[in-house]
């Protein structure tokens, strides 16, 4: 199969669950070309971009901002395709049905690299399932799959649900991730037969169970993880308001708080910090890499995800993986993922106090790690190994060709 991926961003260091989808997409012998709305160039990528050679099929939708440079590279494209594709050339240019993105020459410079024949064109995002169906409009031939993620959700709720009537319309297949997000899509007036279940997962062979190899040392610092973007959704305010909490109650507990991630409340956060005088426990590591990333967990004891808004969060699947027991809020399918008593804790969002009564309690607890550990293990092996996901997403894009 010849497989169209478009998404906002590649690469990007969040958003393994689509670097895990062309890779397996790509190991499974399917040819994959990607195509993004933007790099934003970040100063660390995944190692496997460069070792699958990624970027050598990743296309960014960019227009030339000189209008001349936009006049002469149309002229060039019309020239390439006019005699294969004369319909579709047309269509870019119908000024009539798309206004200013066809009178500027806008729209002929993002269609162009996507005028191939795929079998599967695979939006990410809801909103780039919108831009699925104008490329249906222009043309473009492949069955047109959608993934909905959090945002999109949100964004769809926010504008109601005209905003993706014509995707729900002209889509073939919608793939969901968890509960909520089917639930929503449904409310939002989605068939529920054009939508199929296939949750985000990760690759287990990259996340040795921690607890086979070490313990827990009487005397040693407990680290207390969280990785996130640092964006108001993941609550880390809370979090950081629990951390003070603990250190208020047991001055004579030895832990440290780590938190992985960029963002643009950064500054906001380390100031919270400052005035919490909790320098000394709570350290900003910014965004790191895959290896360094498995170093974090391996080090750590204890996962903190204090979310306000969440869907299907990957990195509480990586934690579990590893043996973390986690402390999670209530948000999104959180509970899919953390089976509450028994490989961690779910708290009421936006509760600092039952943060902070979970984490003392783990901190206290040590010898439960591995327990606790062994069955989130064993949960995230049943229910989100990347490698079955993607012999099922093959056999969603099967299914559709057939």
């Amino acid at each position: 199969m010849k497989v169209a991926f478009i998404t906002n961003i590649f690469p990007k260091l969040s958003e393994t669950f689509i670097l895990n989808q062309v890779i397996g997409l790509i190991e499974r012998g399917h040819a994959v070309d990607i195509y993004a709305h933007e790099n934003i160039k970040e100063s660390k990528v995944h190692p496997e971009v460069k070792q699958y050679g990624l970027l050598s099929n990743t296309y960014y939708l960019k227009v030339p901002l000189n209008r001349l440079q936009r006049i002469r590279g149309a002229a060039k494209i019309i020239q390439r395709f006019i005699g294969k594709h004369p319909g579709i050339m047309i269509r870019c240019m119908n000024v009539f049905k798309y206004g200013r993105r066809a009178f500027s020459l806008k729209l002929i410079h993002q269609v162009a690299p996507l005028i191939k024949d795929y079998d599967i064109i695979h939006c990410h995002f809801g909103d780039n399932g919108n831009w699925g169906v104008l490329l249906k409009e222009l043309g473009i031939k492949g069955k047109l799959v959608t993934t909905f993620y959090g945002y999109d959700i949100r964004l769809g709720i926010e504008k109601g649900g005209e905003f993706y009537r014509d995707l729900f319309d002209c889509g073939d297949r919608f793939i969901a991730i968890s509960e909520y997000c089917r639930d929503n899509l449904v409310q939002l007036g989605l068939e529920q037969k054009k939508i199929v279940d296939l949750p985000v997962g990760i690759d287990l062979t990259k996340f040795p169970f921690k607890w086979e190899r070490q313990g827990f040392k009487s005397g040693e610092r407990v680290t207390i993880l969280t990785v996130a973007r640092l964006v108001k959704e993941k609550g880390l305010t809370y979090g950081i308001h629990a951390i003070h909490k603990i250190h208020q109650k047991y001055p004579e507990l030895k832990f440290t708080y780590r938190i992985i991630g960029d963002g643009p409340l950064k500054e906001e956060l380390k100031s919270l910090s400052r005035e919490l005088e909790l320098d000394d426990i709570v350290h900003f590591t910014g965004p790191i890499v895959e290896e360094d990333f498995l170093k974090e967990f391996l080090q750590s004891h204890i996962f903190l995800l204090p979310s306000i808004a969440e869907l299907l969060p990957v990195c509480l699947m990586e934690s579990q993986s590893v043996g973390l027991p986690s402390v999670a809020t209530a948000v999104g399918d959180t509970r899919k993922i953390i089976l509450d008593d028994k490989s961690g804790f779910i708290v009421r969002s936006q509760d600092a106090d039952g943060l902070a009564e979970k984490l003392t309690y783990l901190i206290n607890n040590p010898l439960k790690w591995p327990e606790m550990g062994s069955v989130g293990r064993r949960h995230i092996e049943n229910h989100y190994d990347i490698n079955k996901l993607n012999d099922k997403l093959v056999e969603i894009y099967r299914d559709l060709l057939s």
